[in-house]
């Protein structure tokens, strides 16, 4: 397999991003919370290996504007390290992290690495595999919070998260979602046109230095 794409982008067709295997540890501090995430930058894991500051916005995001995350039922699609669903269980919330499966056993490190001393507030994180409009239907819809971070750059894909995403959201769930805005991705054409055939979309933060916008997003009820 050969790597595709331009080196500057960060999103290759292929999962050909690291060709090393090898692992960094980085402390974050978010919502008053210290964070010790290992990245686990591999072939195999591609863009689901870093830290990507979509993510970190959309966690400071919740921190200014107060959103109550303590005793919300979360779900996190396309987790990667999980950063934002591991910051939201410290907090309080009730966590499902998922991804593809290769990118589940960091994802298991990673939360072993942040318990609390005292334990976790709720629950420990739950983690589980989620292949957008395939095994969706395995999950229930009795969530209050779905959360994205910079999970929208294969467009080929918009229609499969979108069903996801509706599934997920049958009963109330608000969906955040917080996205670095990639024409070369189609990006802003999945905020402008695909998700808006199934959902109000409301754009909350635009940061335009680092071009990372965050939306939040709720099912339309059927006429």
């Amino acid at each position: 397999m050969t790597c595709a794409g331009d080196e500057d982008d960060p999103f290759p067709v292929d999962d050909c991003l690291f060709a090393e295997t090898f692992s960094q540890d980085t402390i974050y501090t978010l919502v008053g919370q210290e964070l010790k995430i290992r990245q686990v930058f591999g072939a195999n894991l591609g863009v689901a290996a870093p830290v990507w500051e979509a993510a970190l916005h959309l966690c400071r995001y919740f921190d200014e504007q107060s959103v109550e995350l303590r005793g919300k039922r979360i779900i996190e699609l396309g987790a990667g390290t999980g950063v934002v669903g591991i910051l939201a269980a410290r907090l309080g919330a009730v966590v499902t992290l998922t991804d593809l499966p290769l990118a589940l056993p960091q994802l298991q490190v990673n939360i072993s690495a942040n318990m609390p001393s005292s334990g976790w507030p709720t629950s420990l994180p739950t983690v589980l595999p989620l292949s957008w409009g395939e095994d969706h239907m395995n999950f229930s819809s009795d969530w209050d919070l779905v959360l994205c971070a910079d999970i929208i750059y294969l467009p080929e894909t918009y229609p499969l998260l979108v069903e996801t995403l509706a599934h997920l959201c049958k009963n109330g769930a608000v969906v955040y979602l917080s996205s670095k805005m990639r024409k070369e991705h189609k990006t802003p054409g999945f905020y402008e046109e695909c998700l808006p055939r199934r959902f109000n979309v409301e754009l909350v933060h635009y940061d335009g230095n680092q071009n990372i916008n965050i939306y939040r997003a709720s099912l339309r009820k059927e006429q």
